[in-house]
């Protein structure tokens, strides 16, 4: 119980005790759709722009759709951070639309801590405890994604498409927000070179606070120190990420394929790998060893930061990642080992993904035999 308050409290401070530096720090706003999804991204430290190639492009780039090739697809994603306390999970479906060069997803990300104690009302008025007062409730932010790819009819390896994004955060009965956005990205090809562009919250999303605290409630925070939060409104600004990767054939049917991203943010001075103000890059990288399309293995490097310790030395940290994937017929099975901020901060967590491909024939009588 302690762990989970303790990290509610991280969580939500920024928002129920700070509302106005959210307007000076917008930089931190829905982080949770910055973890990335699906086994296979994660284990490449999400480097994935240039080389999705399935359903989950609805969340990397909605350029990747068409690559589905007239099947339906669906995935599901689940993991757990800060041992357990933290949910994540991740569902999502595709189908082709309108014609051969059209695909359609829907994406749901769910992040949120369940089982919170809510010891506002523990004491009553007279001073005595009473721990029948305690309750549990719950702090987590959804996500609905609606995207569509396109691949060009003129251009041979050029795609595009764009996502239409609902954002729905809620801190028990205390505080909700809906918020919405819109991302677009572009991918093409080039014989065994890959490219994208991906342009997340290209006209800033939006997120509106509303706070609904009883006036028992307020009396407790103003009794312990606390403000009273208003309701505000919560800004993420836009995000560009280049990404560019190749194929290399190295024997039969063995090969690898490597793929850098570099993320610029424009919110001012991040600590990352190439800081400016308001500029700032991040890169990250990611190789994948297969056979066939078969068996898979993955590493990516991703959150490379240097900061000076309390000794007054700069120390680099950086956040390892490690996936293997196996595809049986029409499933693909991901599996990746990752973290949440460098190689020393948080246990690691362990991420299962499932993808199935659905075609049209499944569905299709077989003729009777004699």
């Amino acid at each position: 119980m302690t762990k989970k308050l303790l990290l509610f409290l991280l969580i939500t401070s920024s928002f129920l005790f700070g509302t106005d530096a959210l307007a000076q720090a917008p930089k931190y706003s829905n982080e949770f759709l910055s973890i990335g999804v699906g086994a296979r991204g994660m284990g490449l430290g999400n480097s994935l722009v240039a080389s999705v190639n399935d359903v989950t492009g609805g969340y990397w780039n909605p350029a990747a759709l068409p690559l589905a090739q007239q099947k339906w697809q669906v995935s599901l994603m689940h993991s757990e951070y800060f041992a357990g306390i933290a949910k994540y999970d991740y569902a999502a479906v595709s189908a082709p639309i309108v014609d051969d060069h059209t695909q359609a997803s829907f994406s749901f990300i769910r992040f949120g801590v369940d089982d919170i104690p809510n010891t506002t009302q523990l004491i009553d008025d007279e001073g005595n405890i009473d721990y029948d007062k305690v309750t549990a409730f719950t702090a987590a932010d959804y996500a609905f994604l609606i995207s569509i790819g396109r691949s060009s009819a003129k251009i041979p390896g050029l795609r595009y498409g764009g996502t239409v994004k609902v954002v729905y955060r809620h801190v028990g009965k205390f505080a909700h927000s809906w918020g919405f956005g819109l991302d677009g990205g572009v991918q093409y090809d080039y014989r065994k070179w890959k490219f994208g562009l991906m342009a997340r919250d290209v006209t800033s999303t939006f997120n509106a606070w509303n706070f609904t605290l009883d006036d028992k409630t307020k009396e407790v925070w103003l009794q312990t120190g606390n403000e009273i939060p208003k309701n505000s409104l919560e800004v993420t600004l836009p995000k560009l990420i280049l990404a560019a990767g190749r194929r290399f054939d190295i024997y039969k049917k063995f090969g690898v394929y490597a793929e850098f991203n570099f993320d610029f943010t424009f919110d001012g001075k991040r600590s990352v790998l190439i800081k400016g103000d308001p500029i700032s890059i991040e890169p990250h990288a990611g190789i994948e060893v297969f056979y066939s399309d078969f068996v898979f293995l993955r590493f990516g490097v991703t959150n490379i930061q240097d900061y000076t310790d309390d000794d007054g030395k700069k120390v680099w940290t950086w956040q390892p990642n490690v996936g293997v994937g196996v595809r049986i017929k029409d499933f693909y099975i991901d599996y990746a080992l990752t973290d949440v901020g460098n190689q020393s901060v948080a246990l690691f967590s362990n991420v299962f993904s499932l993808r199935a491909d659905i075609h049209k024939d499944m569905f299709k009588k077989k003729p009777k035999t004699e």
